[in-house]
């Protein structure tokens, strides 16, 4: 219990309950075992800012935890002291449901009232990674993917328990809801967490779920990647996350997009770039020159006079942009090539062009 929940969110203890929302929101998907698989350090920084964000997220919470300080550390705004020396053996549950006492079962994840509660809650939202073709990225995509998720119990309906098998006492507790916990040196109550505090138990558990109203399922689910996505791109499922607590709606489906690079093709935005060669003669005199787009080939225009690096644009051969009816440019960049200097009658022209009364490229540079 040795922490700053402050100092795990990254946030002063002043910021505000917004702040203090997005940096969670930050960290819980950087650290999310989703996106961690098999990570164990991940997977303990993620429970350590669920823990940090059940407190600095409830105003009475976030108000006691200013006021105590955390067990073993420093009272905020306090000189250096130790809490930990003065609750040696002492047990809290002597007091009930105390504020202190309360304070610690919060911490500690007991749960307190709000573990009673039995309604309906919100699923959790899953993350999936999904890499895709240049070409399918530009265009959109109809796919399946195979999903691991929780669903309601099919044997209980998300019960939890038998159905028709009425309320019996708790076995857990003995029907009194309250657990007794310790923590080191530190003894106190919490909700029990087999009956939410209540003392009864929905009747017998249900074989297939164990009481705990949802089962894992395997599955193949259809989704639309729309044209368009880029690299980093999050295209959201509704429905397809884990189901929530006690029946309640599920969350949905975050499937992180990266696109696969181009030989040819090189994007920024919603606009597409191509370099295109051409020779010596057609920047010269002017040419009639194919160039490759996303839609196929296409004939553009080279004026005489051409010089290397010179850009030419193509109204609307980009990417669709998501959101709009709108769609980017493709930019043709267009680089000389000179002829091979190995053909003899190729030096033969270009030592007569030397000849020429040609300016010198140059000269602007104070060059002659």
């Amino acid at each position: 219990m040795d922490r700053d929940y402050y100092k795990v969110l990254g946030v002063e203890r002043k910021a505000s309950a917004a702040e203090i929302k997005k940096a969670y929101r930050r960290l819980a998907r950087k650290y999310h075992p989703d996106l961690n698989p098999g990570d164990k350090a991940a997977e303990a920084r993620f429970k350590e800012i669920q823990e940090a964000y059940s407190v600095l997220s409830d105003p009475k919470k976030r108000s006691e935890y200013d006021e105590f300080g955390f067990i073993g550390g420093s009272a905020p705004g306090s000189e250096q002291r130790r809490y930990t020396s003065g609750f040696e053996g002492f047990d809290f549950s002597d007091y009930g449901t105390s504020t202190f006492g309360d304070f610690f079962e919060s911490i500690f994840g007991g749960g307190g009232r709000a573990a009673a509660e039995t309604g309906p809650g919100p699923g959790e939202d899953l993350h999936y990674s999904m890499k895709i073709g240049f070409a399918d990225a530009v265009h959109g995509l109809q796919t399946r993917i195979q999903l691991t998720r929780r669903v309601a119990c099919p044997s209980c309906q998300g019960r939890g328990h038998v159905s028709g098998s009425g309320q019996i006492s708790c076995s857990s507790c003995g029907g009194s809801g309250r657990i007794h916990l310790q923590r080191g040196f530190m003894k106190f109550q919490s909700a029990c967490p087999q009956c939410r505090g209540t003392g009864r138990t929905r009747g017998e558990p249900c074989s297939q779920c164990s009481g705990a109203g949802t089962v894992q399922k395997t599955e193949l689910i259809n989704v639309k990647i729309p044209a368009g996505v880029d690299t980093g791109s999050r295209v959201r499922v509704p429905g397809k996350g884990n189901v929530g607590p006690n029946s309640g709606p599920p969350g949905d489906l975050y499937i992180s997009i990266e696109v696969s690079p181009h030989p040819i093709f090189r994007r920024e935005g919603a606009n597409i770039n191509v370099r295109v060669p051409i020779t010596v003669p057609e920047a010269t005199l002017g040419a009639d020159i194919e160039v490759p787009t996303l839609a196929g080939r296409t004939t553009i225009r080279i004026p005489p006079g051409t010089k290397s690096g010179q850009k030419f644009r193509l109204k609307g051969q980009g990417v669709p942009v998501i959101g709009r009816r709108a769609q980017g440019d493709e930019i043709v960049e267009v680089t000389i090539v000179p002829p091979p200097a190995s053909n003899r009658r190729v030096r033969e022209l270009m030592k007569e062009l030397e000849r020429l009364d040609i300016e010198n490229p140059r000269k602007s540079l104070g060059i002659s």
